[in-house]
C-alpha cells in the first residue's frame, strides 16, 4: 500500500477529549475518528486491525467447534419480557418502537435471541450439544463514555452461547472455550492473566475474566504468590483474619463527644485511634428497603458482594435525609449499636475488639464497641473487597495487586436462560429437560484498545506482530531521489509476493516526518533507504520495539525481515 494513498491522517496534538494512552493513539495515528459520544468510526489502519483480531477469534472459535452465525441487531422488546430483563436491564438499553408502535432494543447482549433461536430448532438430546458464535457490534447506553474504545455506546463483541444435555456437557463446553480463549491471548502476544469474577447482570454460577496487564487498566486483581488463585477485587474472597489483639481484655463500652469529626480519619487524627480499630456504617436502599452494612475503617465496602447477598434488584447508596428520618443521625456519626435496620457485618467484625464507631447522634462516637456484646448482625459475611496482603483463600500465601482490562470473560449459566424463555429437548427416555447454558464474549475493539495500552511508548503504538496494521514499512529518505524509489519498489514487490504485509512511504515529506508517522502508527519492522545504504548496499532494519536499527545486506532483508515475523 502506498502512505500517499492511504487515508491515515495524523494528529500532532494529542486531542483535549482523550483521557487515556489508547483513546490518544488511536485518534493521532489516524486509527478513529468520533461520531458521537462513545460511537466511533475505524479508518482503514483501525480496521484492519480489527479484522486481524476477529479473524483469531474466529479460527479459535472454529478449531474449538464453534459455528459462526449473524443474528439481528434490533431484537423484539417480546424476548425480553418473557426473560424477564426488559424492565430490570435498566437504562443502558436502547430501546426503540417501530411505525406500529412495538418495542425493540438495540442488542447489549444476545441471550435471549440464542435461546429463542436455538429453541425453535432444536428438540433433541441428539441435536446437542451446540456452540454458536458470532462478531457483532453491541449498543449500550453508557451514563458516561469514556475511554475512547473501551467504554462506549456501540462496540464490537464476539460472543459464543453453549448448549448442553447436562452439568458435565456444561464443564466440557467451558474448558474449551477456556482453553480457546488462552491460544486467542497467547497469539494475539497480550502479557493477560485469568481471573474469578462475579457473573454481573448476565448471571449464572461461576465466571471467570481474562484480563489484559496494564498499569491504567480500570480493574484491580489480586493474585497469590504461592499458587494460581487470582480474582478480580470484585470476586476475591475475603478471610476474616486473625483476631485482633486476642488476649486484651474486653473494656467498657463509652460514649464520647466528637464536635465536627465525620470520617474515619478525623478521628484518627483528633483521638488517635488508628483507622483499623474503627468501624464505619454504610446505609444502603436494597429493593427500597433500609440496612446497614458495617465494616473496618480501613476496608473499602464491595458493593457487588453486598448485592449477592442480599439477593436484591437495585442496590443505592441512601440519602441522608432518609437516615436521620430512620436512624437519628446524619453521615458520619452512625453506628451498629442500637441501629434499628438489618445489619450486615464484614467478617472482620468477628475478630475486632475494643473499637470505636458513630453513636447514632449527631457528634458522638462510642469506643470499646465489640461485636456480639454491643450489637448483633443479620449476617456476618464477606463484603469488602480484598487487598494486597491479604491472605490467599486457596493456600497459606499472600495476594498481590495488579492492575488489568477485561478483554473477555466466560460464564456458566446453567438454566437461568433457558428456563426463562422455555428452552427443552426431549432425553434419551422421552423426558423434557432444560438445557443447560453457557456464554462467552470477548470485547474485540477493547481488545485493541487493550493492546495499545501495554504496548507503547513516548514515540507512539507499539503493534504485536500478529495484530499489526502492516507488517513493514519501507521509508524512502528521499522520493525524489530515482535510485531511493527504485530500490523502495523493488523490495516492496518482493516483500508483497511473499506474503508480507508492507507499507511503502512515497510521501514528498522530510525524513523525520515519516519516522516519526512510522512510530505513531506501531508498524513493527521499519526499513530505511538513504544514499548511504545504497551505496553500501546494506539497508536499516529496525524493530519497532528497539532503540537501534542494525545493517543488513539488501540480499538477505527478505530473509531477515521473516525471521522478525516469525520470532514476534
Amino acid at each position: 500500500m502506498k502512505a500517499s494513498e492511504l487515508f491515515y491522517p495524523t494528529l500532532r496534538e494529542v486531542p483535549g477529549e482523550a483521557e487515556i494512552l489508547s483513546h490518544q493513539l488511536l485518534l493521532r495515528a489516524g486509527f478513529i475518528r468520533k461520531a458521537a459520544g462513545g460511537v466511533y468510526s475505524y479508518l482503514p489502519l483501525g480496521y484492519r486491525v480489527i479484522k486481524k483480531i476477529m479473524n483469531i477469534v474466529r479460527e479459535e472459535m472454529d478449531r474449538a467447534g464453534g459455528q459462526e452465525v449473524l443474528m439481528p441487531i434490533i431484537q423484539p422488546a417480546e424476548l425480553w419480557k418473557k426473560s424477564g430483563r426488559w424492565d430490570v436491564y435498566g437504562d443502558e438499553m436502547f430501546r426503540l418502537n417501530d411505525r406500529h408502535n412495538r418495542d425493540f432494543a438495540l442488542g447489549p447482549t444476545h441471550e435471549e435471541m440464542i435461546t429463542t433461536l436455538v429453541n425453535n430448532d432444536t428438540h433433541s438430546y441428539r441435536d446437542l450439544p451446540l456452540l454458536i458464535y458470532q462478531i457483532q457490534n453491541k449498543y449500550r447506553d453508557e451514563i458516561r463514555p469514556r475511554f475512547g474504545l473501551m467504554r462506549g455506546r456501540e462496540f464490537i463483541m464476539k460472543d459464543l452461547y453453549s448448549f448442553d444435555i447436562d452439568e458435565a456437557g456444561l464443564d466440557l463446553s467451558y474448558k474449551k472455550m477456556y482453553e480457546a480463549y488462552n491460544r486467542i491471548y497467547q497469539r494475539l502476544r497480550l502479557d493477560y492473566r485469568v481471573v474469578e469474577a462475579d457473573s454481573g447482570a448476565i448471571g449464572g454460577n461461576e465466571s471467570q475474566e481474562f484480563m489484559i496487564l496494564a498499569e491504567t487498566g480500570e480493574s484491580e486483581i489480586v493474585y497469590c504468590n504461592n499458587c494460581d488463585y487470582a480474582a478480580n477485587v470484585e470476586k476475591a474472597a475475603c478471610s476474616a483474619g486473625e483476631a485482633s489483639e486476642p488476649e486484651a481484655p474486653i473494656k467498657s463500652l463509652e460514649r464520647i463527644h466528637t464536635p465536627g469529626q465525620k470520617t474515619i480519619q478525623n478521628i484518627a487524627d483528633a483521638f488517635g485511634i488508628p483507622k483499623d480499630k474503627q468501624v464505619k456504617t454504610l446505609m444502603y436502599l436494597a429493593d427500597g428497603e433500609l440496612i446497614a452494612a458495617v465494616l473496618r475503617g480501613d476496608r473499602e465496602l464491595n458493593e457487588i458482594k453486598l448485592k449477592n447477598v442480599l439477593n436484591c434488584t437495585e442496590l443505592f447508596m441512601a440519602d441522608e435525609t432518609t437516615v436521620r428520618d430512620v436512624c437519628g443521625a446524619g453521615f458520619g456519626s452512625l453506628g451498629p449499636v442500637g441501629m434499628s435496620v438489618k445489619i450486615y457485618a464484614d467478617l472482620e467484625l468477628a475478630t475486632m475488639k475494643n473499637f470505636a464507631c458513630g453513636a447514632n447522634e449527631d457528634d458522638y462516637h462510642y469506643i470499646n464497641v465489640n461485636f456480639g456484646r454491643d450489637f448483633s448482625a443479620e449476617a456476618v459475611i464477606d463484603i469488602r473487597n480484598a487487598v494486597e496482603g491479604d491472605n490467599c483463600p486457596n493456600c497459606d500465601g499472600k495476594l498481590r495487586s495488579i492492575r488489568g482490562i477485561e478483554a473477555g470473560q466466560i460464564f456458566k449459566l446453567g438454566t437461568k436462560y433457558s428456563e426463562a424463555m422455555g428452552a427443552t429437548f426431549l432425553d434419551q427416555n422421552g423426558k423434557e429437560q432444560l438445557m443447560i447454558m453457557g456464554c462467552y464474549g470477548i470485547g474485540v475493539s477493547r481488545t485493541m484498545a487493550s493492546a495499545i495500552e501495554q504496548n507503547n511508548d513516548e514515540n507512539g503504538i507499539i503493534w504485536p506482530v500478529p495484530i499489526a496494521p502492516y507488517h513493514v514499512i519501507i521509508v524512502p529518505v528521499n522520493n525524489k531521489k530515482e535510485e531511493q524509489m527504485d530500490a523502495a519498489w523493488s523490495i516492496y514487490n518482493e516483500f508483497i509476493e511473499n506474503g508480507i504485509e508492507t507499507l511503502i512511504d512515497d510521501r514528498d515529506e522530510r525524513a523525520g516526518v515519516k519516522f516519526k508517522d512510522a512510530d505513531l502508527i506501531g508498524i513493527p519492522i521499519r526499513i530505511t533507504i538513504g544514499p548511504r545504504s545504497l551505496k553500501e548496499k546494506q539497508l536499516e532494519v529496525k524493530k519497532r520495539w528497539e532503540s537501534e536499527a542494525e545493517l543488513v545486506d539488501m540480499d538477505k532483508v527478505l530473509d531477515k525481515v521473516k525471521t522478525i515475523l516469525a520470532d514476534y
